[in-house]
C-alpha cells in the first residue's frame, strides 16, 4: 500500500511504525472474512480493511471524527485477521496507533467518559472490584438482566497447596479473576502441586495492565506493569522458573511487555526477561506428563477458544490436545475462530455487539449439547455464562476437578 504519512507523524516512531505496517498491507481483504464485526454489521467500516484506510487517512493528515472513533472503537481486537492475512499486516498494533490518534484529537461523549474512567477506576484494583461486586451481589435483583445474568455465586475455593518442590513458579493472580471465580488459580496450583511444581502468589503483584492499555491510557499501564516487575524480580532473581498466567488475555499482554517498555531504559532488560518467563498455564502442563494425574473423564466438552488464546497465542490445539488427553469428549463447533464478545470492557462499552456476538456464539457452542462449555479467560467465561445456563468453566479446574475426585468423572 502506497502511503504519504504527514512529515510530523513519521518524525515519531509510532508514525514510522505505522507507515511500515501500511506499506505491508496488499488491501487482499482477506481479513474481513474473519471479522466478526464486519460479518455482523456488512459495512467495510466496520471491518480490518476499512478501519486500515481510516488510520492511514488520519495519518495522512484527514479529518478524524466521532464517526471515525466509533469505527475504531468496535474493533473487538481479536486478531482474527492477523491469523488470516497472507501478508502478516501488524493489524493491532497499527489500530492501537490510530486509537491513541483518535483519543487526543475526538471528545467523547460525557457518558462515554464517565463510563471508561469507572472501568478504569475500578476493574484492575482487586479490593475495590471485590467491593463492587460484593455490592452488586446484594442488590442482584434491581440489576438489569444481562448484568445480573453474569454475576455469580460467591464462593470459597479450597486450601492453597503448601511449597514443598524445588520447582518453582509464580503466578499472576490478576485483579477481577480472584473475585469472580477464585477456584481457578487454585486448581492450577493443584494441579501442578500433583506434577511436581510449587506455585507462588506474590503479594502486591496485581493487573498486568490490559485494561488500561485497551482503553487508550498505555502509560498508566506501563505504571501497572512496573510494579509487576518489581514485585516479581526478587523471585526471578531467586529461581523461578516461569509466570504461569491462567487467563489468556493476560498472558499475551505480560509476554507484550518486552515490546512496552522497550523504550524505558530503567526496565527494558528486565521487561523481555519477564515476557520470556510468562506462560499460559497450558504451556506448563504440556510439558509435564500427565499420566500422574490419572484422569479418566468421558463429559462432552465444547471448548471455547478465547481470541487471545488461538489468535494472540496460538495455542488452542494445545488446549484441546490436553483435554482430549484427559478422556474428554469435545464437540465440533462451527465458526469457532469467532469472538464472543467479551473483549475485555468491549461487553460494557459495546452492549449490543457484544450479545449478539455472544448469543451466535452461544448457538455454535451449544449446537451438540454438551456438559459443560470450557474457556480459558475469565472475561469470556463471565460473558458466556450470563446467556446460557450451561456451566461455563476454565478447562484447568476441569483437570482439578477429576484429580480431586480420584482420577475418574462420569457424565
Amino acid at each position: 500500500m502506497q502511503t504519504n504519512i504527514l512529515p510530523e507523524f513519521l518524525a515519531t516512531k509510532a508514525g514510522r511504525e505505522a507507515d511500515s505496517i501500511l506499506r505491508a498491507c496488499v488491501h487482499c481483504g482477506f481479513c474481513t472474512a474473519t471479522c466478526p464485526t464486519y460479518q455482523l454489521l456488512g459495512d467495510e467500516l466496520d471491518g480490518p480493511r476499512g478501519r486500515i484506510y481510516q488510520i492511514k487517512d488520519i495519518l495522512e493528515g484527514g479529518k478524524i471524527t466521532a464517526k471515525t472513533q466509533l469505527h475504531l472503537d468496535r474493533c473487538l481486537t481479536c486478531r482474527s485477521c492477523e491469523t488470516t492475512c497472507p501478508s502478516g499486516v501488524q493489524y493491532t498494533r497499527l489500530l492501537a496507533i490510530g486509537r491513541e490518534l483518535a483519543a487526543r484529537k475526538v471528545k467523547r461523549s460525557l457518558r462515554q467518559r464517565l463510563l471508561r474512567k469507572a472501568l478504569l477506576s475500578i476493574l484492575p484494583y482487586r479490593m475495590r472490584f471485590a467491593h463492587v461486586l460484593r455490592a452488586a451481589r446484594i442488590v442482584k435483583s434491581l440489576l438489569p438482566e444481562d448484568l445480573r445474568n453474569k454475576l455469580p455465586a460467591s464462593s470459597t475455593p479450597g486450601p492453597w497447596p503448601q511449597p514443598r518442590h524445588a520447582r518453582k513458579m509464580l503466578i499472576l493472580e490478576g485483579c477481577v479473576q480472584p473475585e469472580l471465580s477464585p477456584n481457578i488459580n487454585v486448581a492450577a496450583a493443584r494441579v501442578l502441586d500433583r506434577l511436581g511444581v510449587s506455585l507462588i502468589r506474590v503479594p502486591r503483584s496485581g493487573c498486568c495492565g490490559a485494561v488500561h492499555h485497551h482503553l487508550d491510557e498505555i502509560e498508566s499501564a506501563r505504571d501497572f506493569m512496573r510494579v509487576n516487575i518489581d514485585n516479581w524480580w526478587p523471585h526471578i532473581e531467586s529461581g523461578a522458573e516461569a509466570i504461569v498466567i491462567t487467563v489468556s488475555a493476560c498472558a499475551l499482554e505480560v509476554k507484550e511487555y518486552g515490546a512496552l517498555l522497550r523504550n524505558d531504559p530503567a526496565y527494558a532488560g528486565k521487561a523481555v526477561h519477564v515476557s520470556a518467563l510468562a506462560k499460559d498455564i497450558s504451556e506448563v502442563i504440556t510439558q509435564k506428563d500427565m499420566n500422574q494425574l490419572e484422569l479418566r473423564d468421558n463429559r462432552r466438552i465444547a471448548m471455547h477458544a478465547p481470541c487471545t488464546l488461538q489468535h494472540g497465542l496460538g495455542l488452542h490445539e494445545s488446549v484441546t490436545k490436553l483435554l482430549k488427553r484427559a478422556g474428554f469428549t469435545l464437540m465440533q463447533v462451527a465458526d469457532a475462530h469467532l469472538c464472543c464478545g467479551s473483549a475485555g470492557t468491549y461487553s460494557i462499552l459495546q452492549p449490543e455487539l457484544a450479545v449478539q456476538l455472544r448469543d451466535n456464539k452461544l448457538a455454535s457452542l451449544l449446537a451438540d449439547k454438551p456438559d459443560i462449555i470450557a474457556t480459558a479467560n475469565i472475561g469470556c467465561l463471565s460473558h458466556l455464562q450470563g446467556g446460557t445456563n450451561v456451566p461455563v468453566r476454565h478447562w484447568i479446574e476441569l483437570l482439578d476437578e477429576t484429580m480431586q475426585a480420584g482420577g475418574r468423572h462420569a457424565a
